[in-house]
């Protein structure tokens, strides 16, 4: 089986170049741009990510062709509708992922590399986690559906080389009719905030549709900070992969109560004992 994904990363490279450019002879005030330091570790991130990606699409291959041989139901992808019920089946897996890993402190360790960065193009893109194993559940429910996992593996490339179009502030907001139902620049932009009223929201994979249904929508308006609450102060690639998982076990240490340890595990990322 390909991976796609790792294929594309030359097609990565050049529309960073071609971003790089179009900043240098269209400039905008407005607009962050490129930091040397930063993009270096958003690339040092993502050779990381794919390297470990070997791993663990391995043992996702592995679990996923075990459920499937399993489960009696089997999807012909040979039929359309089978690519169309994929398509939806995937972008909904997509928004509970992204959304849980936001919600859930052991899991939002994993996902908050993808958010380290204070800038936002297509470098950012690239910074992904170097623990991606938090994943493999929520897609374990296409497999025992009988799909192949192979159509899986295919759907959720898709769905990624899409999203990295979405890093980027040289595209403003596009149509109404785009905005009403695609992922967009804008709405991503929102996800990248770290203002009070950007956090937590707009965790769309290639629909929007799930957050206006599930409440979780919010449009762009102020001027998008990007980061974290909390911004890290360094570009070092293993501080930035593993900083999160050092504070938990931080925390745990701290804990007297076996109520706050899972608290700490299971919680929102900002939760503590003080907050109950």
């Amino acid at each position: 089986m390909f991976d796609i994904i790792a294929m594309a990363i030359p097609f990565f490279i050049l529309f960073i170049v071609i971003e790089l450019a179009s900043l240098w002879f269209a400039p905008d005030d407005d607009e962050i741009g490129y930091e040397v330091r930063d993009t270096a570790t958003s690339l040092s991130m993502g050779i990381g990510n794919v390297v470990i990606g070997i791993g663990y699409k391995t043992v996702a291959l592995l679990l996923y062709a075990a459920v499937y041989e399993l489960t009696p139901l089997r999807v012909d992808m040979s039929n359309w509708w089978a690519w169309v019920a994929l398509f939806f089946a995937d972008d909904i897996a997509y928004y509970w992922f992204h959304r849980a890993h936001h919600e859930v402190r052991l899991l939002w360790a994993s996902h908050v590399v993808h958010h380290s960065s204070q800038y936002y193009n297509f470098s950012t893109a690239l910074r992904q986690t170097w623990t991606p194993f938090s994943g493999l559940p929520f897609w374990l429910p296409l497999a025992l559906l009988g799909v192949p996992p192979w159509a899986i593996f295919l759907q959720q490339s898709v769905s990624l080389l899409y999203q990295f179009f979405l890093h980027t502030e040289r595209v403003d907001k596009l149509p109404r009719p785009v905005e009403l139902v695609m992922n967009t620049p804008s709405h991503h932009r929102v996800h990248h905030g770290m203002n009070g009223v950007y956090l937590d929201r707009n965790y769309g994979g290639i629909l929007i549709v799930w957050d206006r249904l599930f409440r979780t929508f919010e449009p762009e308006g102020e001027r998008v900070i990007y980061g974290l609450t909390h911004q890290l102060r360094t570009f070092n690639p293993l501080v930035v992969a593993t900083h999160e998982y050092v504070a938990i076990w931080r925390d745990l240490k701290a804990d007297v109560r076996w109520r706050d340890r899972f608290g700490h595990l299971l919680r929102n990322p900002g939760w503590s004992p003080t907050t109950d």
